[in-house]
């Protein structure tokens, strides 16, 4: 009979984290970063103070954890990829700009930007954990397609923004200043829309 208990247990202490992360996400997305304790963040997740910081011992600890449950393992698949990768970079950009269409991935951006005034730390935690890393291996893909003749000859960088700065701006639009499209907010239509009018503006 113990045998039999321990996983329960086992299972129950290796929630933990993501029961903590949960509260945390919902009550940034709805308080906010810096208006958000982390005796909320406990009551939410069902535990004590003290049981939260044995996990996370601090509120930025609790963002960069949210970070790299959500988007980090997104982002490492991203610059797997992108270091082996030659050829049309095209359907590399739309892979990788599909998945921003899951919840779990533009939730942190959106509350970044609605955030990001008064809590400079969540912007500085996504840009250390994420746009540092992905941004040059963008890049690096986007020039390889120039070099191969695959796509136009276009900047590496300035198009990197083209490629973030509609997605960005859809969502800048929705959550912060409340123009929400017919229908809602539709994250695959616009990247769909988005990648058809990117890809015909790269092509060769």
């Amino acid at each position: 009979m113990e045998s039999k208990r321990e996983p329960k247990f086992r299972r129950r202490a290796e929630a933990r984290p993501d029961e903590v992360l949960d509260a945390a996400l919902a009550l940034f997305a709805a308080k906010g970063f810096a208006a958000t304790s982390v005796e909320e963040v406990a009551r939410g997740a069902g535990l004590s103070k003290a049981a939260v910081y044995l996990y996370f011992p601090s509120k930025q600890a609790l963002l960069t954890g949210l970070v790299r449950r959500a988007v980090a393992p997104v982002a490492d698949l991203a610059l797997e990829q992108f270091a082996w990768f030659r050829g049309d970079p095209r359907p590399m950009i739309g892979g990788m700009v599909r998945m921003m269409a899951d919840p779990r991935l533009f939730a942190l951006p959106s509350l970044i930007l609605r955030e990001a005034a008064v809590g400079p730390q969540m912007a500085e935690v996504y840009r250390a954990e994420v746009l540092d890393r992905v941004l040059p291996a963008l890049r690096g893909l986007i020039a390889q397609g120039v070099a191969g003749g695959h796509i136009r000859a276009v900047d590496p960088d300035l198009t990197v923004r083209s490629i973030m700065g509609p997605v960005l701006a859809h969502l800048l639009l929705a959550q912060v200043f409340g123009v929400m499209p017919e229908g809602g907010l539709q994250m695959e239509r616009l990247i769909e829309n988005h990648l058809g009018i990117l890809f015909a503006g790269m092509e060769p």
